[in-house]
């Protein structure tokens, strides 16, 4: 009775994303009969409604919203389990290190050069990606290990290392009256005239309520406070992205940003054990790690 098949929540995980039959069937490129009837046989055999329908398309349920996100952690172990097997399988791949782009820069750099001087280090691919992409990327087996941020990225069931404990910045137009001061403080950055802060999504891919623009891409970010629109307070090292339009100001009441190393706790890869004692070793100090294996 509690049996569930990939299949299904592959079907399930569509409707419940489109809240509509038929764009759910296009996506999955079948009818979209036989999908309204493993849905209904799926609500049968689990007892409980999932959704709620009607002519213009379809709401979750309560039980519904349970079973998107347990089919979305699901499906992304299945895929997971499939691309670690396969490189599992094969004795040259290196290890994949994703981190958000631009963030780290200086601490990539001094790990890259660590492992470049060490024998028989792993040899390390770095996959950059935008913000809050690091969790899904580990968890669906796309990368082994990932830079994050905390308390900005979701660590929630991965072990992790601290390695680099920062203050953060403003970053703004640099021809704004605020760029010439020596240091700002949280308040004077939320209520900047014309300057709102930029809004980046939520961890389900909704937006704050704010004034400031929604952005999802680094590059729209620089643009848009090049041309004055917004600004934004960022982790210090992460101005490496900085444009020659933009001015760095320390923000100094604002809370600390770690960096830390994160890999899933499933993993048994002393490849990935080795790279995790290279990076902890760059704080000065390398306490005990739990590494996978």
């Amino acid at each position: 009775m509690d049996h569930l098949e990939t299949r299904e929540l592959r079907y399930f995980v569509a409707v419940a994303e489109e809240l509509h039959f038929g764009r759910a069937a296009v996506r999955l490129g079948i009818a979209q009969p036989p999908l309204s009837r493993a849905i209904r046989q799926l609500e049968h055999r689990l007892g409980v409604r999932l959704l709620d329908r009607d002519r213009r398309g379809a709401a979750l349920t309560g039980a519904g919203e349970v079973l998107l996100r347990e089919a979305r952690a699901a499906l992304d172990a299945v895929a997971a389990a499939a691309r670690r097997t396969q490189r599992a399988g094969d004795s040259k791949r290196p290890l994949v290190l994703v981190t958000k782009a631009g963030a780290s820069h200086e601490l990539l750099q001094r790990l890259l050069g660590v492992l470049a001087d060490e024998p028989g280090a792993p040899p390390v691919e770095v996959l950059l990606c935008e913000v809050g992409e690091q969790a899904r990327l580990l968890r669906d087996g796309s990368a082994d290990v990932a830079l994050m941020h905390r308390p900005f990225d979701d660590l929630t069931g991965f072990d992790t290392e601290d390695l680099l404990v920062e203050g953060q910045i403003a970053l703004l137009p640099a021809g704004h009256p605020l760029a010439s001061r020596d240091q700002l403080t949280l308040a004077e950055v939320r209520d900047v005239p014309g300057l709102p802060i930029a809004r980046w999504p939520r961890l389900d891919g909704s937006y704050p309520d704010g004034p400031g623009p929604q952005v999802r891409t680094q590059s729209q970010l620089a643009q848009l406070v090049a041309l004055g629109r917004t600004l934004l307070v960022i982790p210090a090292s992460s101005r490496a992205w900085q444009w020659p339009d933009h001015v760095a100001v320390p923000v100094v009441d604002a809370p600390e940003a770690t960096t830390v190393i994160a890999w899933p706790p499933s993993s048994r890869s002393r490849e990935v054990a080795s790279l995790v004692r290279s990076a902890a070793g760059l704080r000065g100090t390398a306490p005990p790690v739990h590494p996978p294996g």
